[in-house]
Order: C-alpha cells, then structure tokens, then sequence
C-alpha cells in the first residue's frame, strides 16, 4: 500500500483504493512493474507486511488506514449524495458513492475548474474509530456560540478538523462568547433588531440630520459607525442579552442618547437645532420629518402658514425646512423651500386650483398678509367672535 501511494496509479484502475491494488497486483503493464519493484525495496529495508488475504474485509481495512496515515486532512465524512466534507475543510464527491460507508480517506483528489467542490480520484472506505486514530492531532473539543438561523446557538462540539463528530446543546456559554455571536447578528442583520420605538426612530434620524450640516461633535448614526461604537453605547445592554429576544427588548432610544455630545455641552441644544416640531403662525406645533437628512420635511395644511413671510429655518438657522402645503384634504398642494416666492408667484395658480374645490376654506388674495388658521371659514368667523 505504500509502495502503492508513492506513486499515483494509472486512471484505468479506478478510484477505489483497495480495487486499484488487486489491479497492481496482478498487472502487467509498466506501472505494476514498478510498483512491484517499489514494494521489495520497502520490504528489503525492514517494512513489515501486514497485507491481508486479497479480496478479504481485511484487505478494505488495511487500504483505509494507510490512506488516513498518510494523509490525515482527507479523512472524510459523507454529509449525503455522494459527497464527503474532508478535515481540512474540503468537499469531495466521490462516484459512485461506496456503498454504507460513513467514512472514507481520500488519497488523491482534484478540483476541476469551475465546479463547487473536489473530486475523489483514489480513496478507500474507513470506519471511525480509524479516522479518529490517523487524525487524533486534528481532534479538538470546545464551546461555539454562533449567530445562526437568526438566533444565537450554543453548542459544544467535537471536531475532527472541520468535521464535526458530536454536538450538544450548551446551557451555560461563556458571556464573552455569546457578546461576540450577538455583535455577529447585529453586523449581519443590522440594529433593526434592537426595539425602535417611533421616538428612537426619530432621535437617530435628528442625529443624521445635524451630522450631516454641523458635523462633529454631533455623532454618526450609521450602522457602521453604530457598530464600530458598539462599547460606548449599547455595552450596558449587550453585556445582559443571551438571545435574540433579548436584543429586541432592548430600547434603542435610551441607548442612542449615550451617543449625544454632553462633554462639549453640545447635548443639550439638540432640540434648539433640531426640534421635533415647529409652531407655524397657526399656533400649530407640526412635527419635522428628518428621514432625508438632507431635507427636513414640514407638511403643513397651506392656511396654517398665511402670515409667514419667509420659510422657517433649523440647524441654528443654516437650513431651511421643505414645506409640503397641504390641501385642506391633507395632500400636498405644493413643495417649496422659498415660501415668499411661493406667495408671489405660485399660490395664485394653486388658489385657482383649489378655491372652487374646497370653498368652506379661505383663500386670501394676499396670503403672506392674511390671518393664519386650522379652520373653515365660518369656524374662524365663529372663533374670532368667541363662539
């Protein structure tokens, strides 16, 4: 068998092992002549034989183990269909499949272009207990605490290589390795998985907002960079998850508020620079939309915002909000960022619009000059007389 695996045999004798030594034995061509001679010399420098009855079970046995001796990284574990995971890692398809065999060591194999995994060219059929022996090295045993299947899973598993030989449920895992498959899940499935409440929602979308036109020391929300400051903002929580409900309890707004400048003393103007509503000449207080860092929103109904001469402005004045003029239906009768120009030149065509559609409400000629309100005509009229 050694003298055998020194040198590859010829494709004609297959790629079962113990078949292509039956063929060496008794060949004729070039290669079982050397093979032989290869064999004496083993045998004349001391190599014991060990070689079974040909055609014996022994013979089968004998063929597997010296493969696995020789090459313990490719002793191989079917995981169906013909196919085997190998201890380094590999897969390997082997065809025909042997017949019942869980184990096999494979000699030599190949890997074509293109195609998903190895190709058992020589390997021969094996039992565990030998795959354990030729590879005890590669045997290992430890504690694996993984985001998978959408959940944390804890296992200790026995391995040999990269072949798992038994797996048990893992009550207790370590807290370091359960942090570390829970930052696995958040980086694979995104903070979404923390509890965003509206309220949450909005703070990381202000927070964006003010990154975005003010820079430091306002702080960056996105995912990366949440995740690259995992231990200063959510480590209080993270340090007492165990599973992904865990996670989802865990309320993303009080965590993100760690995030806030209150060294510079910056924190505390968050809702100076970026309120979460405005008062509009109506009396009103319409929350800002911050979805869009880029354009914070107002949707406004129109008749709220009679009397404002210039469009409001956030981020201590430097940007100026999107107003969505809202139809007394609540649909947006126009979008500008220049509300005086809107008066004098676009809310006349828009008046033409919809004056004859929704007559209850006033539609001024002059409405940077008019008075504000949340009302129809005769509920202002009504108002305005203490009705």
């Amino acid at each position: 068998m050694v003298a055998l695996l020194s040198e590859e045999p010829p494709r004609e004798y297959g790629d079962d092992l113990a078949a292509a030594w039956r063929s060496a034995r008794r060949g004729q061509d070039g290669y079982a002549t050397r093979w032989r001679t290869e064999a004496r010399r083993l045998t004349s420098a001391g190599v014991k034989d060990h070689a079974a009855a040909p055609g014996s079970e022994g013979e089968e046995r004998v063929t597997g183990v010296v493969a696995a001796l020789a090459f313990p990284e490719r002793v191989a574990r079917a995981v169906g269909g013909g196919t085997y995971l190998m201890a380094n890692g590999t897969r390997a398809e082997m065809r025909p499949a042997p017949r019942c065999s869980e184990w096999i060591a494979v000699a030599v194999a190949d890997r074509p272009v293109g195609a998903g995994h190895a190709r058992v060219l020589l390997g021969a059929q094996i039992d565990e207990d030998a795959a354990r022996r030729a590879a005890a090295p590669l045997c290992s045993e430890r504690d694996e605490v993984a985001w998978s299947g959408g959940d944390l899973v804890a296992r200790h598993v026995e391995r040999l290589g990269a072949v798992e030989l038994a797996v048990r449920p893992l009550k207790d895992p370590d807290p370091s390795l359960v942090r570390e498959a829970l930052l696995a899940g958040l980086r694979e499935e995104g903070t979404g998985l923390l509890k965003w409440s509206r309220g949450a929602r909005e703070l990381r979308e202000r927070l964006a907002f003010l990154r975005r036109h003010l820079g430091a020391p306002w702080p960056d929300v996105s995912e990366s960079a949440l995740h690259a400051r995992v231990d200063e903002w959510l480590e209080t929580e993270l340090s007492k998850a165990r599973r992904r409900a865990d996670l989802g309890r865990i309320d993303a707004g009080q965590a993100l508020g760690r995030l806030l400048p209150w060294a510079t003393g910056e924190a505390v103007r968050l809702d100076e620079l970026a309120p979460e509503r405005l008062e509009v000449p109506s009396g009103s207080r319409i929350r800002i939309d911050y979805s869009d860092p880029g354009q914070p929103v107002l949707a406004v109904k129109l008749q709220e915002m009679f009397g404002l001469a210039e469009t409001p402005r956030i981020a201590a004045r430097k940007v100026p909000v999107v107003v969505h003029l809202l139809s007394p239906a609540g649909r947006p009768a126009a979008v500008t960022a220049d509300l005086a120009s809107f008066w004098r030149e676009g809310y006349r065509a828009v008046r033409a619009e919809l004056r004859g559609r929704y007559p209850k409400h006033p539609w001024p000629q002059d409405p940077a000059a008019a008075e504000p309100t949340r009302f129809t005509k005769a509920r202002q009229a009504r108002e305005g007389g203490g009705a």
